[in-house]
């Protein structure tokens, strides 16, 4: 039978090259720090050494048996469902949803330091799977679990089949998962000949001089639960997921923004019926002209009128491919339970009309959060913040 329940999000995990807390991303969200690093320090002679990235410790990705991504996608996923205070008993019948771009491929197109692999699991760490299986044998998770390979949307597209799954009834807890390692040479070595790979120092998307993205390594988890809704409301709320694609290119995104603005406005126009209005949005904003470009024709065309508060988080951990939606998702819900919104780096340039606040905010509505994948697809996620006990 389909729910009508609220879907509450209950328990948030976290690893960036910020650190693997919520307290330290805040604290260094609020401090203006980043961890940015000249790639040439992990491959002195590359020719995208100039760009610089924001990489995670490698002991947080190294495993007797999984792969990097793996790893680091079980660390994530221990520390969200600690965090909501569920026993793994209690998420025997739940579904796992996982988004990567590329899995385990940093662990397999080189050698991973610290990895001694098991020969007999050698296919098991080279495939884009490993990471779910990891996570379900970790907690004992026996409901569906599924993985998203939509570049850089897979973890936003994750969380909203985590959502229909829950809306549809199937389900009522899912622990949904992104993680990303794209700082691997064979790998940075394609973006670089693409051409999306940044050489400015400063990480500012919509600076009209931006000319491609900072990579960072990243993981990140969440546990959503169906809640009665004296219950949910002191959660932060998963309120809905909508998704398109472009048709148009297989590298950048159209300058006109349509396909983008009908996003916004579909989600704009279903919110409204609920009353509950976007007033925020956290865009792909990954540092490309493209990008740039197209987000700025969007957000004119969606919101002619009154724009949103934007709040720009790959300027603080880089760009993370397919778990930057998620990683992005749980920095706003750990916001949300204080009904505020992050704060963004200071210097960033801001589209037209759009603040860009530079402490944290109350919030005054719905957030949108957006991401864009290489070819064309398009999802974004509306959040609603806990409400004040």
């Amino acid at each position: 039978m389909p729910s009508s329940l609220p879907i509450a999000i209950t328990g948030l995990g976290i690893a960036t090259s910020l650190g693997r807390t919520l307290l330290e991303h805040e604290a260094r969200l609020e401090r203006g720090l980043t961890s940015f690093r000249p790639l040439s320090k992990l491959y002195p002679d590359a020719s995208f050494g100039e760009t610089r990235g924001a990489w995670v410790p490698r002991e947080w990705l190294a495993h007797r048996k999984f792969g990097p991504a793996s790893n680091l996608a079980r660390l994530c996923a221990l520390a969200a469902v600690e965090e909501a205070g569920i026993e793994p008993p209690q998420l025997q019948n739940a579904g796992l949803f996982l988004g990567t771009s590329r899995g385990n491929a940093a662990g397999w197109l080189e050698p991973w330091p610290g990895h001694r692999p098991f020969g007999l699991l050698a296919a098991s760490n080279s495939i884009h799977s490993e990471p779910a299986a990891a996570v379900s044998l970790e907690l004992g998770i026996q409901g569906p679990w599924q993985v998203q390979a939509s570049g850089c949307s897979a973890s936003l597209d994750a969380l909203g089949l985590a959502l229909l799954h829950l809306r549809a009834g199937l389900l009522e807890r899912a622990l949904v998962v992104g993680v990303d390692l794209p700082i691997v040479r064979p790998l940075l070595e394609t973006y670089a000949r693409s051409g999306v790979l940044a050489q400015r120092e400063a990480c500012d998307p919509y600076d009209p001089g931006t000319d491609g993205f900072h990579p960072g390594e990243a993981g990140a988890a969440l546990l959503l639960e169906t809640l009665p809704a004296s219950q949910a409301r002191s959660h932060p709320q998963l309120l809905g997921y909508w998704a398109n694609s472009d048709a148009a290119n297989l590298i950048g995104s159209p300058a006109e923004g349509e396909q983008l603005a009908a996003l916004y406005q579909q989600a704009l126009q279903e919110l409204a019926r609920t009353g509950q209005p976007p007033a925020h949005l956290c865009p792909h904003a990954n540092g490309t002209q493209s990008n740039r470009r197209s987000e700025s024709a969007a957000l004119a065309l969606a919101f002619p009128e009154q724009k949103p508060t934007l709040h720009l988080l790959k300027p603080f951990t880089g760009h993370s491919v397919g778990a930057s939606g998620l990683v992005e998702t749980v920095l706003l819900a750990h916001y949300l339970r204080r009904g505020l919104l992050p704060p963004n780096l200071a210097g960033r340039t801001s589209l037209p009309g759009a603040p860009l606040p530079g402490e944290p905010v109350p919030v005054a509505g719905t957030v949108l959060n957006t991401a864009i994948s290489m070819g064309g697809h398009n999802a974004t996620v509306a959040l609603a913040a806990a409400e004040s006990p």
